[in-house]
């Protein structure tokens, strides 16, 4: 039975089911369904939860992202991509990794000015920081609630240097504060590219933009001198694996100065509920790439080894680097990121408008 005639599967969902929480002792379960006069149903709805923290910059120390300083303004992510792993992320919210994060979304309006506040830290020395290093800082919902405009806002007041990581247009939204912060050499953007197959797409990130919609966002992010590099991933083997050279060469001929990409890894709860949705959407080949994934991580779904946890090893995590450097070869040759200029920063530059 395809995923087209499940009557389980959720259409523009990715995940199928809401894993339990670890940190959760109790859970809602239908244990007797012959008692009940209609199903038990869940609020299928977006939800919008506020959080109000006290510091908006978070540093990693891991040995794989070291001294990565990121913010997210959101936790939870509309778009549902299947293997996105900030879902276990939504677990210390008290919600599952599964449905949850993707309709219930934990937002920080007050990012803008933490911001600032860590700007005007005394012994700031400015630093390259990531929005979305956990969710998508241009999810849909950013169109109304402009919180990345306002972070956008501040990095090109205070002169910092930013990087952005999306796959949603609304980026295009914010094309004049881009193209300040492009000259300065203060700004790369990461467009992510997981499949040009939109049947696959629909799949695996069921409220994304289309991947030509992705490539129109290169190129007229590229027309306008901002550097922009594209994210094939996560790599899924047995299913976008052999579209790595077609992402790349797309996405050079918009403009793109550079690729990166990750294998794909399934840790905590996404393992649940990635082997839920590929039995789902693919029976025919479900056993088959849970095996090539587990191929690449030592046998296992999941892989917390530092150095080899997003690149993956063995013969198939082989193949694909060798595919992906001779593409870059092929299709980016001579192009490169311009480097981030540090010399621009401008300390305490709201304190003029204080004043009056």
């Amino acid at each position: 039975m395809s995923h087209e005639q499940n009557p389980d599967y959720f259409k523009g969902r990715g995940a199928q089911v809401n894993t339990h929480n670890k940190f959760l002792k109790n859970k809602y379960v239908l244990e007797h369904i012959e008692g009940l006069d209609e199903p038990l149903l869940e609020n299928s709805s977006t939800q919008i939860f506020e959080e109000h923290p006290k510091k908006i910059v978070s540093t990693s120390n891991s040995p794989d992202l070291h001294f990565m300083h990121s913010i997210n303004p959101y936790q939870g992510c509309e778009h549902g991509c299947i293997y996105c792993y900030a879902r276990n992320t939504h677990e210390y919210y008290g919600f599952s990794a599964g449905l949850d994060f993707e309709r219930k979304i934990i937002i920080k309006r007050n990012a803008p000015e933490l911001l600032e506040a860590h700007f005007n830290k005394k012994n700031y020395q400015p630093v390259m920081i990531l929005l979305s290093g956990n969710t998508d800082c241009y999810q849909p919902m950013e169109r109304r609630l402009k919180i990345t405009r306002g972070l956008l806002e501040v990095f090109l007041r205070y002169k910092n240097p930013v990087g952005i990581i999306t796959k949603n247009n609304v980026i295009l939204r914010d094309i004049d504060l881009l193209t300040d912060l492009a000259k300065l050499n203060l700004v790369h953007v990461n467009v992510s590219i997981t499949s040009l197959d939109e049947q696959l797409r629909q799949k695996l990130e069921p409220r994304t933009i289309t991947a030509s919609g992705r490539l129109a966002v290169i190129q007229k992010l590229s027309e306008q001198g901002i550097p922009v590099r594209v994210m094939a991933a996560p790599i899924i083997p047995g299913l976008n694996s052999n579209e790595l050279p077609n992402i790349i060469k797309a996405s050079a001929d918009r403009g793109a100065l550079a690729a990166g990409f990750t294998i794909v890894r399934l840790n905590g709860s996404i393992g649940e509920i990635f082997s839920d949705w590929v039995h789902k959407a693919f029976p025919d080949r479900a056993e088959k790439v849970l095996n090539m994934i587990a191929d690449c991580h030592g046998g296992q779904l999941n892989d917390s080894r530092f150095g080899t946890r997003m690149s993956g090893e063995g013969r198939i995590a082989e193949s694909i680097h060798q595919l992906f450097r001779m593409a870059c070869v092929r299709f980016l040759s001579g192009r490169q990121m311009p480097e981030y200029d540090m010399s621009h920063f401008t300390p305490r530059a709201g304190r003029q408008t204080e004043m009056f």
